[in-house]
C-alpha cells in the first residue's frame, strides 16, 4: 500500500470513530435541526407577517425568503459541535495516542471534518423538509438543486474547517463551546432576515461584504429562481479561502501537540 492509502485507511477509521461518537450522542445531532426549526418557526409565524408585507412577488411568502438564511444558520450551528468534539481530543489525552501509534498525522483531523460534514448535510436536509412544511416553495430545476448543494457543501466544509481551527486553539473544552459563537450573529447581519438595502448604512457596509450574504443569495437565487452569478462566485471564493486558510493553521496547531 502507498502512503496515501495508508492515510485513507487511517481517515476512514477515525472517520468510523466520530459516526459512532454521534450514534453514541444523538442529542448533539438532534440540536443541529431544533435550533435552526426554532428559528425557522419564530420568523415565518411570529415575525414574518410584518417582515413579509415589505416582499411581495416571492412564491411562498416570507418562508421562502427565510429559508435559504435558515439553511445556513444549520450550518453554523455545526461549528460549535464540531469545535468541541476537537478540543475534547486534544485535551483529554487521547491525541497524545494517537501520536505514538503508526498511523497517518493527518488522519485524526480528516476524521473530525468528514464526520462534521455527514452531521451537517443531514441536519440541512431536515431543516429543509420542515421548510417545505413552513411553506418555502422552491422552484429550481434538478440542476440548480445540485449548484445550490454544492455551494451550501462547500460553505459547510469552510466553516468545518474553522470549527477545527478554534476547538485546536481553545485551551478548555468549554472554551472550544463559546469560540463559535459569533458566527450565529453573522446570519442576522446579512441578507438572510431582510434585504440589506433596508439596513441601515454602517450595517448594510458591512452585511454587503461579509461571507453570509453571497452564500445566503446565492441559495435563494438557485432554489427560488433569480440573478445569482456574482454571488455565486463571491460565495465559492469566501469558501475557499475560509477553507485554505483555516486548513493550513489547523495543521499548525495540531502540529504543536495536544493542550496540557
Amino acid at each position: 500500500m502507498t502512503s496515501h492509502s495508508y492515510a485513507a485507511r487511517d481517515s476512514a477509521t477515525m472517520l468510523r470513530r466520530n459516526l459512532r461518537h454521534m450514534v453514541r450522542y444523538p442529542s448533539m445531532t438532534a440540536m443541529l435541526v431544533v435550533l435552526p426549526v426554532f428559528f425557522l418557526l419564530l420568523f415565518v409565524y411570529v415575525f414574518g407577517p410584518t417582515l413579509g408585507a415589505g416582499l411581495p412577488g416571492i412564491r411562498g411568502g416570507y418562508a421562502s425568503y427565510l429559508a435559504p438564511a435558515i439553511i445556513v444558520m444549520t450550518i453554523v450551528g455545526a461549528s460549535t459541535a464540531t469545535a468541541v468534539s476537537v478540543a475534547s481530543d486534544m485535551t483529554g489525552g487521547i491525541v497524545a495516542r494517537f501520536r505514538v501509534m503508526a498511523i497517518s498525522r493527518s488522519c485524526v483531523l480528516t476524521g473530525h471534518v468528514a464526520g462534521a460534514m455527514i452531521q451537517v448535510l443531514l441536519a440541512m436536509a431536515a431543516v429543509t423538509g420542515v421548510a417545505v412544511g413552513t411553506g418555502f416553495r422552491p422552484t429550481a430545476a434538478p440542476a440548480a438543486w445540485l449548484a445550490a448543494a454544492g455551494i451550501a457543501a462547500l460553505f459547510a466544509l469552510a466553516l468545518t474547517w474553522l470549527s477545527v481551527l478554534l476547538g485546536l486553539a481553545a485551551r478548555t473544552v468549554e472554551t472550544a463551546s463559546n469560540f463559535p459563537m459569533p458566527l450565529l450573529i453573522l446570519p442576522f447581519l446579512s441578507s438572510g432576515f431582510v434585504p440589506t438595502a433596508s439596513l441601515p448604512a454602517g450595517v448594510r457596509w458591512f452585511a454587503e461584504y461579509q461571507p453570509f450574504t453571497p452564500v445566503i443569495n446565492s441559495l435563494r437565487g438557485l432554489l427560488l429562481g433569480g440573478p445569482v452569478e456574482a454571488a455565486a462566485w463571491q460565495a465559492i471564493a469566501w469558501s475557499v479561502c475560509i477553507s485554505a486558510g483555516c486548513y493550513l493553521g489547523s495543521r499548525a496547531l495540531y502540529r504543536r501537540g495536544p493542550r496540557r
